[in-house]
């Protein structure tokens, strides 16, 4: 049986491949971010007027570990009483469940392709 050799790629086309995986992968970190998909919740649930420490449910320790990173009651008040918005419509579950399927399908197919080439390769078509 030959040694296999398997095809070489030039140096341009794996900087190509960095390239696009690097766009890839801050694409979808930051357009999220950018769309306003993403990130910290957007609106205090119920507003407290003149926020003190206790009237923001926080202990005394809480409180020093706030006062330690330099927020005061009233800085403090938006990040502490945030609360996130876990809705979402049928509609966006509907089209994340077609990428995924989506995906799959589209990994098992060139898989397929590439393991067919691999297996050509090493022992030749039929």
């Amino acid at each position: 049986m030959a040694h296999y050799s398997p095809p070489t790629q030039s140096k341009v086309s794996q900087l190509i491949d960095v390239v696009v995986l690097v766009a890839l992968t801050v694409g979808a970190l930051f357009v999220p971010l950018w769309l306003g998909m993403a990130g910290s919740s957007k609106s205090v649930a119920a507003p407290v007027e003149n926020p003190t420490w206790e009237t923001l449910g926080q202990n005394a320790t809480q409180a020093a570990q706030y006062e330690a990173l330099g927020y005061t009651p009233a800085s403090a008040h938006d990040l502490i009483l945030a609360r996130f918005d876990y809705s979402f419509t049928t509609g966006a579950l509907l089209l994340m469940v077609a990428v995924i399927v989506l995906y799959y399908v589209l990994m098992l197919r060139f898989s397929e392709i590439e393991y067919r080439e691999v297996i050509s390769e090493k022992f030749g078509e039929k």
